[in-house]
């Protein structure tokens, strides 16, 4: 893709989601996340109506009377999008690719957070993390992020969630808001995820395509799979072959949601052809109503 292409790609994308997150995500987003990560900042005297949970111990023990800690929110947060651009992203049967969904999305969080001053950061992955650009602040490095977006070459097809968690919990020593954005076709990362879910706030987005979920009657097709290269000439005529295609997605589907869950992390499904506008608002409100 030529320079001037990709700057018209990339200043599309801005006008788009720039004015999503300027009118619709920046609040809730504030609201979400602010406050969440805290610091401690001194030790009073207990007052009354003051949350018990907050006592100092040592100090109460060593001075006779209850003395509380008191926290103050952090001004700065961090955000860390870690995004999937193996070869099943680049799939789509309606308005667009996947890829091009989780571009978006991750551009919208992007300037939400530079909205509340917060630094964001960006992982591609793909079986291996193939890109990593630290958490700093300010549009220009925004838009280095939606250009990679748009423009990077994996050198692999391959998926591998656990790999890009394992490298995220070695480069973020600080607690961080974290986006998971992929189709989550994979199983690798169960127990990772579990640890990083320990120390950081995170959010998967799966993003998916209506012909993830079922499989259209076409007759003998040859299908190509996006991730090995392996072309496989398919029944789709036949109900078993549907059925077992359709079984295989909810599959996928169950454990991304049961694995983040258990994990104490967020989860959001958005399809293609769907409003992820609404889906990133509904979660956001969610979350800041907890």
């Amino acid at each position: 893709m030529e320079t001037k292409e990709i700057l018209k790609k990339v200043r599309k994308i801005e006008i788009k989601t720039r004015r999503l997150s300027d009118h619709i995500f920046s609040g809730e987003y504030h609201s979400s996340f602010k406050g969440r990560g805290m610091t401690f900042s001194e030790v009073r005297e207990y007052q009354f109506g003051d949350d018990i949970r907050n006592i100092d111990w040592n100090v109460t023990a060593r001075y006779n009377q209850p003395f509380i800690k008191v926290f103050e929110e952090e001004r700065e947060l961090t955000m860390m999008l870690v995004v999937d651009i193996s070869g099943s992203e680049l799939f789509g049967t309606s308005a667009q690719y996947k890829k091009d969904t989780i571009t978006e999305i991750a551009a919208t969080l992007a300037f939400s957070a530079i909205q509340n001053n917060d630094k964001v950061g960006l992982i591609l992955f793909s079986d291996n993390v193939e890109l990593f650009i630290p958490p700093k602040k300010g549009k220009s490095h925004v838009l280095r992020i939606i250009r990679e977006l748009i423009e990077f070459q994996p050198k692999s097809k391959q998926t591998n969630i656990d790999e890009a968690l394992k490298y995220l919990s070695n480069v973020m020593t600080k607690k961080a808001i974290v986006f998971v954005l992929s189709d989550f076709m994979d199983k690798s990362y169960e127990q990772t995820l579990k640890i990083v879910g320990k120390k950081h706030d995170v959010t998967g987005i799966r993003v998916y395509d209506k012909h993830d979920q079922e499989m259209p009657n076409l007759g003998l097709v040859s299908m190509l799979d996006a991730e090995s290269g392996k072309t496989t000439v398919v029944n789709t005529g036949s109900k078993g072959v549907r059925n077992a295609y359709h079984a295989n997605y909810l599959e996928w589907k169950h454990f991304y949601e049961s694995t983040f869950s258990k994990s104490g992390a967020g989860v959001i499904h958005t399809r293609v052809d769907e409003s992820y506008v609404k889906k990133l608002l509904g979660y956001f409100k969610q979350k800041g109503g907890k």
